[in-house]
């Protein structure tokens, strides 16, 4: 019995069914999206993004929970803010960074989701047993 919900079937273009598929993208679209996913790709900014789905918190704060440098810290949470993922406001002497976009924590839930399920097929893969390499002797063979 699998501990995920079954995957909706599928139509063309991976839309499931009845669901219409998107307006086609403008190549500005695509070029933020990218955007966004360029500025994802990279485990540290998880990290750091981790750390803010928990609440908004400064440099030091981040660095305290995801370790590294301030140095490298800083230049993340640029990317970060660059992509439009985070947001920054000063509070007396330091920068407050939080989550900028609400429907990134569910793209980064989904994504997790996919890998631990896939993780789990491929774990199911490699214990379960094989018949490779064992014979079946049948009645009349010696």
């Amino acid at each position: 019995m699998s501990d995920f919900l079954p995957l909706p079937e599928r139509a063309g273009c991976g839309y499931p069914v009845g669901v219409p598929p998107l307006t086609p993208l403008s190549e500005r679209a695509r070029e933020l999206i990218a955007a966004r996913f360029r500025a994802l790709a990279e485990p540290m900014r998880l990290k750091i993004l981790e750390r803010l789905f928990r609440s908004p918190a400064s440099v030091t704060e981040i660095l305290a929970d995801v370790g590294g440098t301030q140095a490298n810290v800083s230049k993340h949470l640029g990317t970060l803010h660059s992509g439009g993922l985070v947001r920054r406001r000063r509070q007396g002497l330091k920068t407050v960074y939080s989550i900028a976009d609400p429907t990134l924590e569910k793209i980064c839930t989904i994504v997790c989701d996919a890998v631990t399920r896939e993780a789990h097929e491929d774990a199911r893969a490699v214990s379960a047993p094989s018949s490779r390499g064992t014979r079946k002797t049948g009645a009349g063979r010696s």
